[in-house]
């Protein structure tokens, strides 16, 4: 059995194997930010899990694209038939098929690329949401509840926009824009040169516009990311914005980041506003020119006036492609911060990962746990836990006890391998946690915390949680050990009572008593008790110590506790201090030692239950 650990300073500079430790675990997440470019092919290739249908819209619309533009040539040497007094029902029959054909395969385009959108938004946002739930705590601290949530929302909506308009437009105005072209020239070069003109004066515009407000859509995000942090901040914790009265002071930051808000898209709306002035004019400047241009032409007796109507309709169609596309990139550079945040969640890659060699428990483990000098320092602060030593036999109880933050609550982390230690190793059963696969070992350890940790739905399904696989007799069963049947059966519905956010619906010892519920059903080798039966009266921790003792019957028990009822029961009882074990020992050796616990005991922070 290891030693005590002697007192030292926790806050010495780290050596420089332990600095590299940390870098490598923070989560990483890209160096610089991603081009727009480069943000449009990951869009891109999304959906490649349907490449093949993916392709065929493409091509699909450089066929509408042909069809598009057959019709203004077909129009316009209709009009000279007529115009020359021949017969043109033969052209206006063809003319009114490429129409019909357009609508209908426009019609179809449009339907497929629906769908396809759709299943493949639906698909981004289970990716997303599948890693948000997986990366640490860390993580969501940083970032804020808010912000992921909008990561995940807002960025499968905006791909959902570019995929459904490169489906349904882009290729289309694409293949048009560069079939149109070549057919302008090969009917009147200097009328084409006009309409070539025209166009790339009216595409200037749009980049003008692009570059005018990409650095404001930046700003625009990184501000709307605040305020969705912000609102899901306080809904988290609207119990305290209502005890505290602090409706007027929150109402007044919520005002202030939507005031910077608003100053944040101003300028950016200004800019799309003068943009679509500019694109009006454009289109009425370029109908104008044609006309003119061909007016002057057609006098010479050098074009007949059907190449007009069809440079004319060539014009309006090389504005509404042009316009199709533009707002197309727009909206891509529009888009691309939000894409950024969705991106970056996906990228992100927790400190924790299985290995090549990690396995599955051959048999279930009989909870031997070895710290083996364990330290682990947090990033950027001087907390941790330093050279931690201890042995757990199995079915023995420990209680881990100490201030807030002397390195309890994260010793329990590094054997659930929520983190990774910086130096010495955790065994169970002689295995390193690095061999184990991570779904084993977290199947292997129920889990009791201070907050119970439920959710907003019926009571049965909170219990399940435990289980999945659970048939209702077991759930019942795991109830009536946690002594929670009994409340369970008043509710309205008994098991189906949906018990609100977080438990909203309960008293603290029955959320306590659900939460227990829960692990004994998962009935696990490991049980870890995180503070389970703190600020509880005595009535009800009496019943919840009850539940305990039945749950850590043959089970290794790692307790989080400060209670005198708790610790007092325990095989051993491991004392902290800034992050190192100062003691070590049973109860009564602990009291009689005259140490930091007895100092504990004595001056009550080691407590009775509440009356």
């Amino acid at each position: 059995m290891p030693g005590n650990a002697t007192a030292v300073d926790s806050r010495r500079p780290l050596p420089q194997h332990r600095r590299t430790a940390l870098r490598r675990r923070q989560i990483v997440t890209p160096s610089s930010e991603p081009g727009t470019l480069e943000i449009y092919r990951r869009t891109l290739l999304l959906l490649a899990r349907e490449k093949a249908l993916a392709v065929g819209l493409a091509l699909a619309g450089v066929g509408v694209a042909v069809v598009q533009l057959a019709e203004p040539v077909l129009f316009g040497r209709m009009v000279d038939r007529l115009a020359e007094g021949a017969g043109a029902f033969g052209l206006i029959g063809l003319w009114a098929l490429f129409g019909l054909a357009g609508i209908l395969s426009s019609a179809v385009l449009a339907i497929a690329a629906d769908r396809l959108a759709h299943r493949t938004r639906m698909a981004a946002l289970s990716r997303a949401f599948s890693q948000a739930i997986t990366l640490p705590i860390s993580y969501h601290a940083r970032s804020g509840t808010g912000a992921v949530v909008r990561a995940i929302l807002s960025g499968t909506d905006a791909l959902f926009a570019i995929w459904l308009g490169a489906l349904r437009q882009q290729m289309t105005a694409l293949f048009g824009v560069a079939l149109m072209i070549p057919t302008a020239f090969s009917m009147d070069a200097r009328m084409a040169v006009v309409l070539l003109v025209l166009g790339l004066v009216y595409l200037s515009a749009n980049v003008l516009v692009v570059h005018k407000t990409d650095s404001g859509q930046r700003v625009v995000e990184r501000v709307s990311g605040a305020l969705y942090s912000r609102v899901g901040d306080v809904l988290g914790n609207v119990t305290v914005v209502q005890s505290y009265g602090r409706f007027a002071m929150e109402m007044n930051e919520l005002r202030n980041l939507t005031s910077s808000l608003l100053a944040a898209q101003y300028p950016v709306l200004t800019w799309w506003g003068l943009l679509t002035v500019l694109t009006r004019a454009a289109a009425t400047l370029t109908m104008v020119v044609i006309f003119a241009v061909g007016a002057i032409f057609a006098a010479r007796g050098e074009i007949s006036v059907g190449q007009i109507v069809s440079f004319g309709a060539f014009a309006g169609l090389l504005v509404g492609q042009l316009d199709q596309l533009a707002s197309f990139v727009t909206n891509v550079f529009r888009q691309t911060p939000v894409l950024r945040s969705y991106f970056g969640l996906l990228d992100a890659t927790a400190e924790v990962a299985d290995g090549p060699d990690a396995r599955p428990f051959d048999a279930p483990p009989k909870g031997h746990i070895v710290f083996d000098h364990v330290s682990y320092h947090f990033p950027d602060s001087d907390q941790g836990v330093f050279d931690i030593d201890f042995e757990v036999m199995p079915g023995q109880t420990v209680a881990l006890v100490g201030a807030t933050g002397a390195g309890k609550t994260t010793c329990l982390a590094l054997l659930q391998r929520l983190r990774d230690p910086d130096s010495g190793a955790i065994s169970i059963d002689g295995r390193p946690l690095p061999s184990i696969t991570l779904a084993a070992l977290r199947d292997n350890i129920a889990t009791v915390f201070q907050e119970a940790g439920l959710f907003n739905r019926s009571i049965a399904e909170n219990i399940r949680v435990g289980r999945p696989e659970a048939t209702m007799e077991e759930i019942v069963e795991a109830a009536k050990l946690a002594e929670a049947d009994d409340f369970i059966r008043h509710k309205p519905g008994g098991y189906d009572f949906v018990i609100g956010e977080r438990g909203a619906s309960l008293s603290g010892g029955e959320r306590q008593r659900l939460a227990l519920a829960r692990a004994i059903l998962k009935n696990a080798p490991i049980l870890v008790l995180d503070e389970a039966t703190s600020a509880l009266d005595s009535v009800t921790e009496a019943r919840i110590k009850r539940a305990i003792d039945r749950l850590r019957t043959d089970r290794t028990t790692l307790i989080i506790a400060h209670r005198l009822s708790t610790v007092a029961d325990a095989d051993l009882i491991l004392v902290f201090d800034q992050g190192r074990i100062v003691e070590r020992g049973d109860f009564d050796n602990l009291v009689r030692r005259g140490g930091l616990f007895a100092r504990m005991v004595t001056e009550g922070a080691i407590t009775t239950p509440k009356e």
